[in-house]
């Protein structure tokens, strides 16, 4: 009966290493075969400027405004009325244009681009998809590859069709209507998922920068289209491409491109034909779905807007936009890390948003200490700021409190535990008092007197006699024990050089 027993679990243990066997050597000609192709991948992002009226009338761009109730007659198109150009809107396209090492166009114009659609009340979209304020220019991503852009134009956006609040009726808001945007195309030469998202979220980071977008894809302020195609490596003919529609966040973008590859592979891979189509993304299943097949290009019959004239840039203009310009983040993160000798995380920290990277310019003008303060930056006060969720430009502390208490710091008066714990506290709650004045009233200014601390020492070793016994046969590592408890028997007072240099006496 047992050797039956043994017959049979040998068996279907052998069936077992097969089945898995098996499997794995079919997940790894799948990978084989996905990797024989290259992805193709270009974007479209619509950016909503930062004016406080659209780009041909006064009406207010604010978000969340009741149905209709942020229009006009220029921007519900009745007969008659004429546009008039926003200058802020030039001004911030050839901000983000020059950020960008693009080619600015000296003579741009706008265009009709003449399609049908309930939301769109004109009939046509004043657009500068022919004749584009900035043309090519590239983005450094985070692995230091370029992606090269075609080209940024502005445009108007287009009111909102809703479709769920009548199984009947499609409702109209043009709230939206006549918004100005910069639309931001990439040439084709994306190759991953991964490289879409970096190159979204660089190119986030600086239209916040310069104050051209807020970047809130939630509230549609960003929005991308991707283009995505495959082909064989080494092929350079582009392949049949879909397009998914609307993406409203970064990470939307690399799910449906990372479905949208293995999708187009497989179609490959089973002899299927791949179909040039506009698909949107469902984000509770992660996958795409068609919403309608393009045969050809659309004809837009493009023709030069009548009732604008063409755009002048003049190189006096340009150089007056180009000598404004912030320091780009790439640029302080250089310096972060060269000059200031910061680590990267904590540079590339302080980079990833103007406002913290001002903030710690400021902090700089009160301080020499420039690796505290930016450690104090990222730690402290970002966290502070985080948990009662308040912008920077309100943290409660003036730079020259802040620089006091670093600067208790880094003297060795006060603890970096006390300081960012019990002294940081109090002077967030109690407004106007001094860091050492706290530091004193708390008793927590560090004790230097050598007599004081060596009584600590001695203290915590005759409580300690087995750890002693412990480190004075190799178990070095209870030296952080030892100064622990000298620290919580000081509540904090201390000197932790001065704790470190008396156990080291007395332990050797």
């Amino acid at each position: 009966m047992l050797i039956r027993s043994l017959k049979a679990l040998s068996a279907a243990v052998y069936s077992s290493a097969l089945f898995f066997y098996a499997t794995a050597i079919s997940i790894f000609a799948a990978l084989e075969k996905i990797h024989q192709y290259e992805a193709v991948i270009g974007l479209e992002v619509h950016a909503q400027l930062r004016t406080q009226s659209k780009l041909f009338c006064g009406d207010s761009t604010a978000f969340g405004a009741q149905p209709n109730t942020q229009v006009s007659p220029v921007s519900l198109a009745h007969p008659g009325t004429l546009p008039v150009m926003n200058k802020a809107v030039t001004e911030l396209a050839v901000k983000l244009g020059l950020a960008l090492q693009c080619t600015m166009v000296r003579h741009n114009y706008f265009a009709r681009k003449n399609y049908f659609y309930p939301d769109l009340p004109k009939a046509y979209q004043v657009s500068q998809h022919t004749a584009p304020i900035c043309r090519g220019g590239f983005l450094t991503l985070s692995n230091h590859k370029k992606v090269l852009l075609n080209r940024i134009h502005i445009e108007e956006d287009a009111g909102k069709s809703i479709h769920d609040l009548d199984e009947h009726f499609t409702y109209l808001d043009f709230n939206r209507a006549g918004i100005p945007l910069l639309e931001i195309v990439t040439e084709p030469c994306i190759h991953s998922a991964a490289d879409a998202y970096d190159y979204l979220t660089q190119l986030r980071r600086l239209v916040r920068w310069l104050g051209v977008c807020n970047g809130n894809m939630e509230e549609g302020s960003m929005r991308c289209d991707a283009n995505i195609s495959i082909r064989l490596k080494g092929e350079t003919k582009l392949g049949t491409r879909v397009e998914v529609k609307n993406l409203n966040s970064i990470r939307h973008v690399k799910l449906a491109i990372d479905f949208e590859i293995n999708r187009l592979i497989e179609l490959t891979e089973n002899g299927k034909q791949i179909v040039q189509q506009t698909r949107s993304f469902d984000a509770e299943k992660g996958t795409t779905f068609s919403l309608r097949t393009k045969e050809d290009a659309e004809d837009y019959r493009y023709f030069p807007e009548p009732d604008l004239p063409p755009i002048f840039l003049s190189e006096a203009y340009l150089q007056s936009i180009q000598s404004a310009l912030p320091v780009l983040p790439e640029a302080l993160f250089q310096k972060y890390t060269g000059q200031f000798q910061l680590a990267p995380n904590i540079a590339q920290t302080l980079c990833a948003d103007k406002e913290d990277a001002d903030f710690f310019e400021r902090l700089l003008q009160h301080t020499s200490s420039i690796k505290a303060a930016a450690n104090w930056v990222v730690g402290p006060v970002k966290s502070y700021c985080n948990e009662h969720q308040v912008d920077l430009s309100n943290f409660p502390l003036s730079f020259s409190t802040l620089a006091d208490l670093i600067s208790l710091v880094e003297s060795g008066k006060l603890s970096f535990g006390n300081a960012s714990g019990r002294v940081f506290q109090t002077l967030i709650n109690q407004p106007g008092r001094m860091p050492e004045e706290v530091a004193i009233a708390l008793n927590l200014i560090q004790e230097k007197d050598e007599a004081a601390t060596e009584a600590w020492v001695n203290e915590v070793m005759n409580k300690m006699p087995e750890k002693v016994k412990e480190y004075q046969s190799g178990k070095k590592g209870l030296m952080g024990l030892f100064a622990g408890e000298v620290k919580k028997l000081s509540k904090g007072k201390a000197d932790m050089a001065v704790v470190n240099k008396i156990l080291l006496e007395k332990l050797n």
